[in-house]
């Protein structure tokens, strides 16, 4: 892992603080803007869509320009948007804060889908399981310290002060690629592009589509994607349970409930990246690391909410994290062996159903929250996931025996879990 790698993911840190920082701020500025928690709910719900719209447009973007032009872009927008947001923050009409999470949204799921499919190309796929690592421990890391410093911030230099760290934020971020120009296409690619011919030039038959479809790829890796969706609400579930968890726990104190929470939960992924990286032959785990680890997290996030005492809960959040981590890397780490031009594709899919499932998800879990008990909202979805997985292990189980009895020596679909050659490396 090259020194030029380890800076951007030191900017993409730096992102991700600004990013979590904004989170909590810019959802207690929508309710100021809006006045009414319906207001807040569909500012959420606006940011939501526009990154599930910009999920099914990814590959097409894709396919039109380079991954470090895309990134480069939404770093851009991104924070010129929230810029305007800290120059306004005390008289902002609602148009204008409904046209800036309509770029948030979008901008960060081009974002994360160019960054993502850009690995391999970064760093190689023999060593895209401890970039994605890297990656993991940086956000994880970021979204303690964004969390952590939202009330300082915000109570020190109000809205402004926080959409203004955002903007510098991304300022980073986007000035780091700038500056280190990773090589973020094949050199297939790259070559087309330097002719000037673009990336469709061999396939002109094949012009870019808002939305592709799942033709051509591997039954399991769509099966992944669509367990991830589910993992995605299960995930929800906890997220809007916590807060009542943590008020009924310990009122006088709830913040650091929650504080205590999220921090145990850092160090779980951290952990999980140092694991990862010290085994042999983890770049070649798929769908049943993926499939054990997120029935596992699931597990982990039921039993945080059983009441637990502080050092139990501690231990439970850091298991789900350690979970999610192991998760996060493994199910990456997988989509980036496909093939390049179907690299875009995956990870916009992948979006696309990430944010359906959390939208979904915090729909219904908070509407379950007014007549159930949080434990039995939690159980319910994350109990979705674990036999989401169970069916993922079936029919990678199946998938297994049949390339066995037919006697193939490798997997054409780059479904294989084991040591062969990887697809694209």
């Amino acid at each position: 892992m090259d020194l030029r790698f380890r800076a951007l993911v030191c900017a993409y840190a730096v992102s991700g603080y600004g990013n979590y920082l904004n989170l909590i701020a810019l959802s207690l500025f929508s309710y100021e803007a809006t006045g009414t928690a319906f207001g807040v709910g569909l500012v959420m719900a606006l940011r939501l869509f526009s990154g599930f719209v910009a999920g099914l447009t990814a590959a097409a973007l894709s396919a039109r320009t380079t991954r470090l032009r895309t990134m480069v872009g939404a770093d851009v927008a991104q924070g010129l948007v929230m810029t305007v947001l800290a120059l306004c923050a005390t008289d902002t009409p609602t148009w204008l804060l409904c046209c800036a999470v309509v770029v948030m949204g979008a901008g960060n799921t081009y974002f994360t889908v160019a960054l993502r499919s850009s690995i391999p190309a970064m760093v190689g796929q023999e060593s895209r399981t401890r970039a994605n690592g890297l990656l993991v421990t940086a956000r994880s890391i970021a979204t303690v310290l964004g969390f952590a410093s939202a009330a300082p911030v915000i109570g020190f230099g109000g809205y402004g002060a926080a959409f203004a760290v955002n903007a510098a934020s991304f300022a980073v971020s986007a000035g780091a690629l700038l500056v280190l120009r990773p090589r973020t296409d094949s050199e297939e690619e790259a070559a087309r592009e330097g002719d000037g011919r673009g990336k469709d030039a061999d396939r002109p038959w094949r012009r870019p589509r808002l939305w592709h479809g799942v033709a051509g790829l591997p039954g399991l890796l769509l099966g992944m994607i669509l367990l991830r969706g589910v993992d995605a609400l299960a995930s929800s579930s906890h997220n809007v349970a916590l807060p009542v968890v943590a008020h009924a726990g310990s009122p006088s104190d709830p913040a650091l409930f929650m504080t205590r929470f999220w921090v145990a939960w850092a160090v779980g992924t951290i952990a999980a990246h140092l694991v990862l990286k010290r085994t042999e032959g983890g770049s070649a785990w798929g769908e049943r690391a993926f499939a054990f680890g997120t029935s596992a997290m699931s597990v982990s996030f039921v039993a945080a909410f059983t009441g637990l005492p502080s050092a139990g809960l501690m231990a439970a959040a850091a298991c789900a994290g350690f979970a999610d981590g192991w998760t996060e890397i493994v199910y990456t780490s997988r989509l980036q062996a496909a093939p390049d031009r179907q690299r875009s594709r995956l990870f916009g899919m992948s979006a696309t159903a990430e944010t359906a499932g959390f939208a979904l998800g915090t729909v219904l879990a908070a509407a379950a929250l007014e007549a159930l008990p949080a434990l039995t909202v939690v159980g319910m979805f994350h109990g979705a996931a674990v036999c989401g997985a169970l069916v993922l292990l079936l029919f990678a189980a199946a998938a297994a025996r049949t390339s066995s009895t037919s006697g193939e020596e490798g997997d054409t679909h780059g479904t294989r879990t084991g040591t062969g050659t990887l697809p694209g490396s």
